[in-house]
């Protein structure tokens, strides 16, 4: 590792791993606090959209910092073939994690964490910012179990230099809206769109469009059959489903912006749904 980050960080064990990096535990030499360092293998990439995605993921936390919902980046160190990220050290497990135990969330639940993750998106959204690739893995809590937005390689200005809308096919089966798979140029509800699966999979314990492969899965998502099985939705409240079928909406121009759910009665009235109240 590079000589600057042994000299202002103490490199400790692995606690995550992913195609191109490694995340390790580490201290700060100046002040003891622990924090994440994920050192990328820049000898991996050779394939230009990752190589632009390790680029631009920096400069975009850097450019969020401040915000309590997305996971800060605190230092960036590079030598020859890696380049070494400082961020918040979060261990908790992931919204997955807490998803895959549970198999689904109470509304109340799964009310606090969408509205902490809409804050996140609605802060992005406000700076001219996408993520694109919005879903539970990416979804993380710090010590105090304070939600934190991550992975931001995917990310994109949409309304800097006067290109408002965005192209190019980014995301994740299940999560990925319609009008990036059909190859449009879209705008930043995309995010909406990925947060209502998330919404859809917390109430539910499922995805709202599922296939067996991919390919299914995609053709499912760009059909866009909404639908509420009883023996999944059972319990679950008018005005959840009234916000998931505003989010999973197909048409972009009709789908509701970050900001505006926030306002939305479920979002406000806390999630607390007639069945939970009795």
């Amino acid at each position: 590792m590079c000589e600057s980050l042994n000299r202002d960080y103490q490199i400790c064990e692995e606690i995550g791993r992913g195609r191109f990096a490694v995340v390790y535990r580490c201290f700060s030499a100046l002040s003891g606090d622990s924090f994440a360092c994920k050192s990328i293998d820049k000898r991996l990439l050779f394939d230009s959209t990752d190589l632009e995605c390790i680029q631009k993921e920096p400069k975009i936390n850097q450019f969020l910092s401040g915000n309590p919902n997305i996971l800060q980046i605190h230092n960036i160190y590079e030598d020859d073939n890696y380049l070494h990220l400082i961020f918040d050290l979060c261990e908790s497990p992931t919204l997955f994690d807490r998803i895959s135990v549970n198999n689904k969330l109470s509304e109340a639940q799964a009310n606090a964490y969408f509205k902490d993750l809409m804050t996140a998106i609605a802060y992005c959204h406000r700076l001219g910012i996408a993520h694109r690739d919005i879903k539970p893995e990416n979804v993380l809590f710090d010590s105090r179990d304070r939600l934190k937005l991550a992975d931001f390689g995917s990310a994109e200005w949409f309304k800097f230099g006067g290109n408002e809308m965005m192209s190019g096919i980014v995301g994740t089966p299940y999560y990925v809206a319609p009008e990036i798979l059909s190859g449009e140029e879209y705008d930043e509800k995309v995010d909406v769109w990925s947060c209502g699966v998330i919404l859809y999979i917390m109430l539910s314990g499922v995805p709202p469009f599922y296939g067996d492969s991919a390919v299914e899965t995609f053709e499912k998502v760009v059909r866009g059959n909404l639908r509420f099985p009883t023996r999944l939705f059972r319990s679950v409240s008018p005005e959840a489903k009234d916000l998931l079928r505003k989010m999973l909406c197909k048409d972009p121009c009709t789908r509701p912006s970050a900001n505006q759910l926030l306002r939305h009665p479920w979002v406000m009235n806390g999630g607390e749904s007639e069945n939970e109240m009795n």
